[in-house]
């Protein structure tokens, strides 16, 4: 078949889907319900997917709620993203020992990622910019990307929290993927209208029992992902968000935020685009095996700027400010995009609820005060 042509998996389609890329040697990693919330887990099947689950969703706040249906991706971004598989929080370089260094490298997973959402899919697309671009590649990521079957999803019901429509990354996904789905629920009933994006998704696609989707199926589901678009709980301001942020360096406003601002970090480790790390030695208590592991590192940490005797940025307001205009302005200049793909995870995830769609309206109503 075409990769463009349409077909509908009912939901013995989508568990054969899921059976057929296990059958393939994936590991497929989708969303289901662990420890009062929709996670990112390995799959043994379709069953474990969170149907019939939502989320409620507020500055600080997350909640799960029961779905009126049976929809298995009919919630927003939760606490983790597709990030942690690609890049994860802590990986061991090396280890050394009495007979020298151990350079057996583990081989990289296999993963079928399902239910990749628009922003994540666009993330995804800014690591594979940081961490595969440039003259030094990170090869764990290149060759965890390079194995990645991506099943994407297109959302139909926005969170209260999500403003990829106006970082114009969602909420239909827009390339990148192998297949992307879009889940229609109807009480009980579920299908989904499918559509191959690659020669892998169309070939994996022919293996599961299917029919073709007509055109007002099709129709309807464009429609629907159109609509959602419509019902996004959050938007950033119009504008030149980059120039912005440039003219509002000594903004006064950047103390207001720090008076807010734990420093925690958090807002960075949900970010389905923060890459940095830091690397640590350890050793045994005999001193006869030693080990380096990458981990993730935050910006807001004091010690991530430390040189000779001290921090470079001591204060909170520096260090908000330096995450939040490397976000949305200097990465333009290092990657040509935005860092930002409108999740709203660091909203949801903040202890203080601070929003950065609210701080950037902030900074855009003050700058229009001082014209």
């Amino acid at each position: 078949m075409a990769t463009s042509d349409a077909v509908v998996l009912d939901s013995a389609g989508l568990h054969r889907l899921v059976d057929e890329l296990r059958g393939r040697g994936y590991r497929v990693v989708g969303p289901t319900l662990r420890d009062n919330a929709i996670v990112l887990a390995e799959l043994d099947g379709a069953d474990d997917l969170p149907y019939g689950w939502g989320v409620d969703v507020a500055p600080g706040t997350y909640t799960l709620r029961r779905r009126e249906d049976r929809a298995a991706f009919g919630h927003s971004s939760g606490p983790q993203s597709w990030k942690q598989f690609l890049h994860p929080p802590r990986k061991k370089l090396w280890s050394c020992g009495p007979d020298g260094v151990d350079s057996a490298a583990e081989p990289e997973p296999r993963y079928a990622f399902l239910g990749v959402r628009g922003c994540d899919l666009a993330a995804m697309g800014v690591l594979d910019r940081v961490l595969s671009g440039g003259e030094h590649p990170d090869g764990s990521y290149v060759g965890r990307r390079r194995q990645v079957f991506v099943v994407a999803v297109n959302c139909t019901e926005p969170g209260r929290l999500c403003f990829c429509a106006s970082m114009a990354t969602g909420p239909a996904c827009r390339g990148g993927y192998d297949l992307v789905l879009t889940e229609r629920a109807d009480g009980a009933e579920l299908d989904y209208v499918v559509e191959a994006g690659s020669p892998a998704g169309a070939e994996v696609l022919a293996a599961v029992p299917q029919r073709a989707a007509d055109l007002a199926e099709v129709s309807a589901a464009a429609d629907a992902v159109v609509a959602a678009g419509t019902r996004m709980g959050r938007r950033m301001p119009d504008g030149d968000l980059r120039q912005l942020l440039i003219e509002s360096r000594e903004s006064p406003h950047w103390a207001d935020v720090a008076n807010r601002c734990l420093t925690c970090g958090n807002c960075t480790m949900v970010c389905p685009t923060c890459f940095c790390t830091s690397t640590a030695d350890v050793t045994d208590l005999a001193g006869e095996h030693a080990e380096r592991w990458m981990e993730w590192a935050s910006c807001f940490e004091l010690d991530f700027t430390f040189v000779h005797e001290g921090p470079v940025r001591r204060s909170g307001p520096s260090r908000y400010r330096h995450w939040l205009t490397h976000k949305l302005s200097s990465w333009h200049d290092q990657f040509g995009t935005s860092g930002c793909v409108g999740c709203g995870r660091c909203i949801a995830w903040c202890p203080t609820g601070i929003d950065i769609t609210e701080e950037m309206a902030t900074f855009a109503r003050l700058a229009d005060d001082n014209d």
